[in-house]
Parts: structure tokens; C-alpha cells; sequence
């Protein structure tokens, strides 16, 4: 089978669009949560993840925006960004955010957004952090976002080793790993272009793609809908 991993697509359907196309066929749409917040266009998003038929987890943007607690924690501008979303997604969006469960297995695999131990709000951004949560899966693999950053943390008899994969770079899954495919709609890595995963399970490979797509008019789109000057200007430099 070829699955599709994306996390953190934010509302950016000009993005996944452009992923979608760079994708091609596959068998299976998997995402990892925040499919909302940041961007302009959370129906869009919702609606085209819909009619492919994708699965996957929820978000703390995704819970946020559907009302939930954790809008407090937000800084001031992605929680502007949450406000104008729960002014702006229909009822048919809400349904489809609501019914996302926090994790979700799918064969070897443990899917959560944040972590497996946390899937709301822990960040993966250390061996340690990595060490506990392989521990705490039952699956071979975890796959996560919500740091918006692509990287693998790998064990290896005993040790985690954490490998930041460029596009086109390639792992094999012969051993145990946690995974996360970087963002879609928002980068952080200091490249712009959007980032997505692919998991080929006949060749036991996944495999890291960066895709350009029309960030100038997502921004000219945020601007009209008043989002933030900050969410607006960092999607240029990928940060």
C-alpha cells in the first residue's frame, strides 16, 4: 500500500492542494491533527480531506476551534486565529472535527497529533521525550506533528537517534521509530515549501517530499479575513 501522512495543514488548501497533486495516487490518506487554526480556509480543508476519505486525530487547534479549553493556552495570535475559525467553520466542518478521536491505530502504526503519551500538547523534541513515548506505544511506529518540523527518532538497540530528513530522503522500517512528516500549511524548518510523508508498506520505506505551492495568495487571503500580520508573513520564510 501507499499512505499519505500530513499533519499540521492549518486551514492552508492551497497547500494541500498543491500535495495532493505532488502525491498521486494512493491508497490511504492519514492525518495527524491541526487541520485548522492559522490559515484561511478551514472549510476547504475539512471538505477536500473529507471526500478522500482520510482518517486520522485531532489536534489542539482542532479541539480549540470546535470550543474546547485549550484556546487559553494559545499565544495571542494563533488564538485570534482560532476565534476567527469558530466565527467561520460550518456545521458540517464542527461534525467532522468533533468525531476525531486523540489517537488512532492503524496497523503498526499509533497516530496521534502531539505525542502518543500526551496527543494534545507534548512536543517530541528530545531523545528522552522520544525514549518514553516508544515505550508507552504497542505498535512498531508512531507517527506525529504539531512541532511542524520532519524528523525521525529512531531506536536502535536501546539508543534513539534522531535523523531530520530532507525531500526525497528515504528510511526504512526494519526496526522501531517515531515519525512525523512535517506541516503542510505551516513549516517551521526554515524552508517553506510544504512537507508530507509517504509510507510505501510493500517496500517497508517511507519517504519525506517538500512541494512549492502559491503562498502568496494564501497570504493575500489571510489579510482580506483579518488573520494576524505574523501568521500572514511567516508562511515566506518557513518559520
Amino acid at each position: 500500500m501507499r499512505i499519505a501522512v500530513l499533519s499540521d495543514i492549518h486551514s492552508n488548501l492551497v497547500a494541500l492542494d498543491a500535495v495532493l497533486a505532488h502525491l498521486g495516487p494512493a491508497d490511504a490518506i492519514w492525518h495527524l491533527g491541526d487541520v485548522v487554526g492559522y490559515g484561511p480556509d478551514p472549510n476547504g480543508v475539512v471538505g477536500r480531506l473529507a471526500e478522500l476519505g482520510a482518517v486520522g486525530v485531532r489536534g489542539n487547534h482542532d479541539a480549540a476551534a470546535i470550543g474546547g479549553s485549550e484556546i487559553e493556552w494559545f499565544n495571542p495570535e494563533a488564538r485570534a486565529a482560532v476565534e476567527w475559525t469558530r466565527t467561520r467553520i460550518s456545521t458540517a466542518t464542527r461534525s467532522w472535527l468533533t468525531e476525531l478521536p486523540e489517537r488512532l491505530h492503524e496497523a503498526d502504526y499509533t497516530l496521534v497529533h502531539g505525542s502518543p503519551r500526551e496527543p494534545l500538547w507534548e512536543y517530541i523534541t528530545s531523545s528522552p521525550v522520544a525514549r518514553a513515548n516508544l515505550l508507552f506505544i504497542t505498535t512498531r511506529f508512531g507517527l506525529h506533528g504539531h512541532t511542524h518540523l520532519p524528523i525521525v527518532w529512531a531506536e536502535d538497540d536501546g539508543r534513539i537517534t534522531s535523523i531530520a530528513p530532507g525531500d526525497g530522503s528515504t528510511f526504512a522500517l526494519d526496526g522501531r521509530a517515531l515519525l512525523n512528516p512535517g506541516s503542510v500549511g505551516q513549516p517551521r524548518d526554515g524552508i517553506p515549501d510544504a512537507s508530507y510523508m509517504v509510507i510505501d508498506s510493500d517496500a517497508d520505506l517511507v519517504s519525506w517530499h517538500r512541494v512549492p505551492y502559491d503562498i502568496e495568495a494564501v497570504q493575500a487571503q489571510m489579510r482580506k479575513v483579518g488573520l494576524p500580520s505574523r501568521l500572514v508573513e511567516r508562511l515566506s520564510y518557513g518559520f
